[in-house]
């Protein structure tokens, strides 16, 4: 498995990840703590405007949890 992408992520840090898609003006709040977890894993940056979701973070949110990978199968 690439380890890469075997985050074991919160819902919390799922649900900021997915916010962060959003331009920043159609977002609601964001949970603070989450989106700082989120930095720490390299899956968001933080900028002028506010977080951002980086080229990994994507990367992680386009392959889903892989606590997920079951219920589909």
């Amino acid at each position: 498995m690439n380890t890469d992408i075997d985050y074991d992520l919160t819902l919390g840090q799922w649900e900021a990840l997915k916010a962060l898609r959003l331009p920043a003006s159609d977002r609601g709040a964001l949970n603070r703590r989450a989106v700082e977890s989120l930095i720490a894993l390299q899956l968001a940056t933080a900028g002028d405007e506010g977080p951002a979701i980086t080229a990994k973070g994507r990367s992680v949110l386009l392959r889903g949890s892989p606590l997920l990978w079951d219920v589909t199968a």
